[in-house]
């Protein structure tokens, strides 16, 4: 059976945090537990940088250094080969948000193709990624989703945009990178969907290299991904399945509601938890046909995954599993998982600290809207310091 206690060893998932940066982890914890102030603080935050107050100092001294790697690749450099040391990997992310200009979407395409390059042959870094609405406009995605007639200037403008995405997925296969697309709201996922699901009939023929996200609070995921699999085993390619709970469950809902139609989330976290296990047991299950990139923070989905490999008898590091994590976050799990010997990776973020703000404030959120999940963070930190310090009055007390 397994052990169900391997993520309560702080020692190994807080191993590379120095006590100051275990004291900086504590207080931000504190501050995210508490839903006003992250409220009050976002405001602020971005109050301040459009009046240009000289707060970059202080976000990158908290915050920026919690969640992101750095500035540049290079800044991630000593992160990423720290925690390859202890054998967990790294996924590059340029997280700067909310482009319009074709320009601006271009310039992104060529960002995150030079980092599938900068990934090709770096064991450390082991998946590549992309937003689709951050190499295309939101709008256009949302009309081609929803079967709305385009322009003729909107054609091509959507054909600019599949270009994009094949241009990426191609240098993914052609350098052997695993390259995957980040899960968007609902009214634009479908024509990321069909376009990933292309991408996986070309480029999936003979091994996984192209995921598309699965966002698992939608109760309709799971007939979804069957749905996939039939194509995928008629047509002869295979599916690479990046399942997350998902990140936009209050937008979703409050748009359901005003515009009058069915909300396309779970009714309940309890439901959505549910339909998370059963589409993670459906791909474990079919691993033939289906590679998984388990995205979770969850410990009771991560250790039902652990008991299927086990079930299954199947290779520790089985390389069409993937266990996933956001840098600064559930280093419990990262870590531990590592240790085991398991394929474990961390997102690790990083940009320009003025740019990653939109999403750090979305990281702030979501951590304060996930129940109980900060709450055992902290107590997983403090339990960490608590240990530190008896080690260090043992050391003292034995010289």
């Amino acid at each position: 059976m397994i052990n169900k206690k391997i993520f309560n060893n702080t020692k190994s998932a807080f191993k590379l945090k120095s006590n100051t940066e275990l004291d900086r982890a504590i207080f931000l914890f504190s501050m995210m537990n508490r839903p006003t102030l992250v409220k009050a603080g976002s405001a602020l935050t971005k109050f301040s940088l459009k009046l240009h107050l000289p707060v970059e100092t202080l976000i990158k001294k908290t915050i920026f250094e919690q969640f992101c790697g750095g500035v540049t690749e290079e800044d991630c450099k000593p992160v990423t080969n720290e925690m390859y040391d202890e054998n967990l990997h790294s996924i590059l992310d340029y997280s700067v948000e909310g482009k319009k200009t074709e320009e601006e979407f271009d310039a992104a395409m060529e960002k995150k193709l030079s980092l599938i390059e900068y990934a090709n042959g770096k064991k450390e870094i082991s998946f590549a990624m992309f937003k689709p609405t951050g190499i295309g406009r939101f709008e256009i995605w949302e009309k081609v989703s929803e079967k709305l007639s385009l322009s003729d200037d909107e054609k091509e403008e959507w054909k600019r945009v599949k270009k994009r995405v094949d241009t990426l997925c191609s240098k993914a296969h052609e350098l052997k990178v695993r390259l995957y697309a980040d899960g968007e709201e609902t009214w634009m996922q479908t024509a990321a969907d069909d376009l990933m699901e292309e991408m996986m009939r070309k480029y999936n023929k003979e091994e996984v290299l192209i995921f598309n996200t699965l966002q698992c609070y939608r109760w309709d995921r799971l007939d979804y991904l069957k749905g996939l699999h039939e194509k995928a085993e008629k047509e002869g390619f295979k599916i690479g399945a990046k399942i997350v709970r998902g990140a936009y469950m209050e937008k979703e809902n409050a748009r359901a509601k005003k515009l009058g139609y069915a909300s396309p989330i779970c009714e309940s976290k309890e439901a959505t938890d549910v339909n998370f296990n059963s589409t993670l047991s459906y791909c474990l299950k079919n691993l033939d046909d289906i590679s998984v990139f388990i995205g979770t923070h969850n410990e009771v989905s991560s250790y039902l995954a652990l008991q299927i490999i086990e079930d299954k008898g199947l290779s520790l590091d089985d390389k069409r599993i993937w266990f996933s994590q956001l840098y600064g976050m559930s280093d419990h799990i990262s870590y531990n998982l590592a240790k085991k010997g398991y394929n474990a990776v961390k997102l690790v973020p990083f940009g320009p600290v003025r740019d990653v703000v939109p999403y750090l404030l979305r990281r702030a959120q979501e951590n304060t809207s996930v129940k109980g999940q900060t709450g055992r963070e902290l107590s997983l930190l403090r339990e960490e310091r608590k240990r530190r310090k008896g080690d260090e009055s043992t050391k003292s007390h034995r010289e």
